[in-house]
């Protein structure tokens, strides 16, 4: 009896234990916002969006997983260390999200509309990007984004 009691102490604590670090691993990041505003030239002019920049790879693997609080003129620039294949998904994300994949000079090479939260579909830049801004799902629409677009900001080179 003593031993199953023993046993038993042991799971309650490691249970108690793990749950702390579960809740850490359920936090959603908040980057710093960047000094400078990440500006998407569209059909409807330069539009300034407060940005965060992701550009290590645990900060591009979490992203906007979690996260409630996208504002409507918010970002998240993904940076990637050369142009490659880039593969997203929603897992963890409950926000619908825009995915706008940049080529090395900021030019818009795919717009992935209204990625659907929680979500475990690949979603593909089908083709060499070196960035990826995530914007509120919407916002290609509401600003008739296109294909060549350009957006600017100092983490984007040109």
């Amino acid at each position: 009896m003593h031993r199953l009691k023993s046993v038993f102490a042991i799971l309650v604590f490691l249970l108690f234990s793990a749950i702390p670090a579960l809740a850490l691993d359920q936090a959603p990041m908040h980057l710093p916002i960047d000094g400078t505003a990440l500006t998407i030239n569209s059909a409807k002019g330069d539009i300034p969006f407060e940005v965060e920049i992701a550009d290590t790879e645990e900060e591009r693997g979490r992203g906007l997983m979690f996260r409630t609080d996208l504002k409507d003129n918010s970002a998240m620039l993904f940076v990637f260390d050369k142009p490659r294949l880039v593969t997203m998904w929603m897992e963890n994300t409950p926000s619908a999200l825009d995915m706008l994949f940049l080529d090395d000079d900021g030019r818009i090479s795919a717009i992935r509309e209204n990625a659907v939260p929680f979500s475990r579909s690949i979603i593909s830049s089908g083709g060499s990007v070196r960035y990826v801004v995530e914007v509120k799902a919407g916002t290609a629409k509401r600003l008739g984004l296109t294909l060549g677009d350009k957006i600017r900001h100092p983490a984007i080179a040109h």
